[in-house]
C-alpha cells in the first residue's frame, strides 16, 4: 500500500508518521531554489534502497534528503552509517527526529553538496543514494566520476532525459559526453521509471533511477582529465566534425586523428567509447613529446 492511502495518525512500516503528516506538522513545502520534488511514497522510496543493497557494512551518502522519505528507507534497509548533506534549514527538525529514532546511525550535514567532497564522509565501500535535484543533478555525477574508484557504486534518481544520456549508444541523439564518462569508467544501468505523479510538487518529466557501478578493470588507465577536455570539446559542437570540433585542444587536429585511426570527417556522436579513449591516449602522447 501507498503511504499516500495511509490514514493521517498512522504510523508507517518503520515507526515514524507518514510523510504527509511530517510535511504538513513543519509547513514544509518543496521550493524551486533547492530543486526539491518530495517523494511520499515509502514503498517506491523503500525500492531505490534495496537497489542499493547491501548497506549494513558501507558508508552511506544521500544528498538533498528534504523531508526524510528515501533516508527512512535506507535506514529502515539496514544503512548503520548514513550520511546526509541538506542545505534547505526548514528539513534540519525532521532529519533531527529521525536521526533519534535510529541513534547514531545518522550524521546531518548542513551545506551545499556542490561545495562537499563526498569521499571524506567515512571509510570505503562508500555507496551514495539520492533523488538528486534537478538543477544540479548532472554536475554532481561529473563531479563524482572523476573520484570514481572511491565508490563502490552510485544510485541516483535523474530526470528520465538525464538517465538515458548515462546509457546512451553511439549515432543516438542522447549519446553525448556524459554517456562517454559514465560507460568508460561504469557499468551502467536504467532500474526503472519513476511517474511524474510519484513526486509533490510532480514534476514536467518523468524520472528514472539509475545505477553506476565502477569497473574493475577499464584497461590501460587515461588521463580523466584529458577524457573529460577532449568529449566536451567534440561534444560542445557535435553537428560539426572533428576537425573543426578538435581545434580546441590547440594541437595538429589532423595528426591527433590520423594515429587515433578516425577519419577526419567524423562527428562525435558517431565515436565509441573506445575510439574516445584512443583519442585521448594518443592526445597525451602528443601532448608530452
Amino acid at each position: 500500500m501507498s503511504e499516500d492511502n495511509e490514514n493521517t495518525g498512522k504510523l508507517a512500516n518503520d515507526g515514524l508518521p507518514p510523510l504527509r503528516d511530517v510535511i504538513a506538522t513543519h509547513d514544509l513545502s518543496a521550493q524551486k531554489k533547492f530543486g526539491q520534488n518530495f517523494l511520499f511514497d515509502l514503498n517506491l522510496t523503500g525500492r531505490i534502497a534495496r537497489a542499493a543493497a547491501p548497506l549494513e557494512d558501507a558508508t552511506v551518502i544521500e544528498i538533498g534528503p528534504g523531508p526524510g522519505g528515501l533516508t527512512r528507507a535506507l535506514l529502515f534497509n539496514g544503512a548503520k552509517n548514513l550520511t546526509v548533506i541538506e542545505r534547505d534549514p526548514r528539513c534540519q527538525p525532521v532529519l533531527e527526529q529521525i536521526s533519534n529514532h535510529y541513534p547514531g546511525a545518522l550524521r546531518v550535514i548542513d551545506g551545499d553538496a556542490l561545495d562537499v567532497d563526498v569521499t571524506t564522509l567515512g571509510p570505503a565501500p562508500r555507496k551514495i543514494v539520492a533523488n538528486l535535484p534537478y538543477n544540479v543533478g548532472t554536475q554532481l555525477l561529473l563531479n563524482w566520476l572523476m573520484q570514481i574508484d572511491q565508490f563502490a557504486s552510485l544510485t541516483l534518481m535523474f530526470q528520465k532525459e538525464v538517465a538515458e544520456r548515462v546509457v546512451a549508444r553511439p549515432k543516438s541523439k542522447a549519446y553525448g559526453r556524459l554517456s562517454v564518462l559514465c560507460q568508460y569508467l561504469c557499468d551502467c544501468d536504467i532500474l526503472f521509471d519513476v511517474h511524474r505523479s510519484a513526486f509533490t510538487p510532480p514534476p514536467k518529466v518523468t524520472s528514472a533511477v539509475v545505477q553506476l557501478r565502477p569497473k574493475t578493470d577499464r584497461g590501460k588507465d587515461i588521463n580523466l582529465d584529458s577524457l573529460a577536455k577532449i568529449t566536451q570539446a567534440a561534444f560542445g559542437q557535435r553537428r560539426k566534425m572533428l576537425r573543426a570540433s578538435l581545434k580546441t585542444l590547440n594541437i595538429n587536429v589532423g595528426e591527433l586523428l590520423e594515429k587515433a585511426g578516425i577519419t577526419e570527417t567524423a562527428r562525435a556522436e558517431e565515436l565509441s567509447v573506445a575510439d574516445f579513449v584512443r583519442l585521448t591516449q594518443v592526445h597525451d602522447e602528443m601532448a608530452a613529446s
